[in-house]
């Protein structure tokens, strides 16, 4: 008897320790620094306060990663950290057997990403808004005060040593000061570069914005609302887009609406570059139909198409909307916030699938 109880004994002692240990490596795994492959270079500070969170995969080479190496991150990483020119498609997002929970993207667009793929795959998404609203804004203005004053025209002249001295008729522009400002979308950037515009330029304010729930704002820099795109078109000196990338406003600038603007006024887009049909803007900018473009953004980037580039009344910024060392470090630790944030259990403040 003596002999079965002391063999009863052990079997409950071995089946302890054994759940014991168990118990310990789940803890030990679930203590770990998740995993992250963050897809491009982003700026030095922020990749050091990422590393001090979680264990990460740089991209050292800078180069856009292919469909095969972002499923792969997605496959072994708890996290992918992707930027507005990472294509995360729904062949990316459906591969099988992911370990990534979360898409920390680094911009405040994210039609970069296929949400409804997103959610049916149970993963959570993030964008950065707020962070770059006034750089974006001043680069708006910048292509507006360039093209209109011929900035982009005037600097080659000078450079190719074709400038011959001042001259009462010499590359005559567009006053500013005291103009229209049409804004498709009033959103936060829209908001921003109105702003700017009445309080810095003396600017009317005209804007068409369907969704604006807040109208104080437009209160305040004496903002005047459109029943509609057109009227916005018919009526601005200057036209700003500022709406998201969406199938309703895909190329919802083409030959009809180019048609509806002033000969004299000039088209600005910060937006995104499929908000304009660039078939249809070059044969304005070639036809006089408007007097001018200034765009950051463009339909297929980073081709950009070939009249456009020939062109002396298109003003051409390589997506230099949030390009300052402030913005984009500001962008950056709000992707680390809104990850650290998922992984601690709490709802990320920029959640947006």
């Amino acid at each position: 008897m003596t002999a079965k109880r002391k063999a009863t004994k052990k079997v409950p002692a071995k089946r302890k320790v054994k759940a014991k240990t168990a118990a310990t490596k789940k803890t030990a795994i679930r203590r770990g620094k998740p995993t992250v492959v963050v897809t491009r270079k982003w700026p030095e500070a922020v990749e050091k306060e990422l590393k001090r969170h979680f264990d990460v995969r740089l991209n050292k080479s800078d180069k856009p990663m292919s469909v095969a190496q972002l499923q792969r991150a997605l496959r072994t990483a708890d996290a992918l950290l992707p930027t507005v020119t990472d294509k995360i498609s729904d062949e990316v997002l459906s591969v099988s057997g992911k370990q990534a929970r979360i898409i920390g993207n680094f911009g405040v667009g994210y039609n970069n990403i296929d949400i409804a793929a997103a959610k049916r795959e149970g993963l959570a998404v993030t964008n950065t808004p707020e962070v770059l609203t006034d750089c974006t804004a001043d680069i708006a203005m910048t292509l507006m005060l360039s093209v209109a004053r011929r900035g982009g025209e005037g600097e080659r002249h000078v450079r190719n040593k074709k400038w011959t001295g001042w001259r009462p008729t010499h590359m005559m522009g567009a006053k500013v000061t005291g103009k229209t400002l049409g804004l498709i979308g009033f959103g936060r950037i829209a908001q921003a570069m109105a702003h700017k515009a009445h309080h810095g330029f003396g600017m009317k304010i005209v804007f068409f914005d369907p969704y604006l729930a807040d109208k104080s704002s437009a209160k305040a820099v004496k903002a005047v609302s459109r029943s509609s795109v057109d009227a916005v078109l018919k009526e601005a000196d200057f036209v700003s887009l500022h709406c998201p990338s969406t199938p309703e406003t895909r190329r919802l600038i083409n030959t009809t609406k180019l048609k509806k603007m002033k000969k004299s006024a000039f088209l600005i887009n910060t937006a995104r570059g499929d908000v304009v049909d660039e078939k249809a803007l070059v044969k304005a900018l070639k036809s006089g139909a408007i007097a001018g473009a200034g765009l950051d953004v463009f339909e297929a980037e980073p081709t950009v198409t070939a009249a456009l580039l020939k062109m002396e009344n298109a003003v051409l910024f390589p997506h230099l909307g949030s390009a300052t060392l402030e913005t984009r470090e500001a962008m950056g630790f709000r992707v680390v916030d809104n990850i650290k944030a998922f992984f601690k259990g709490r709802r990320p403040k920029d959640r947006v699938a």
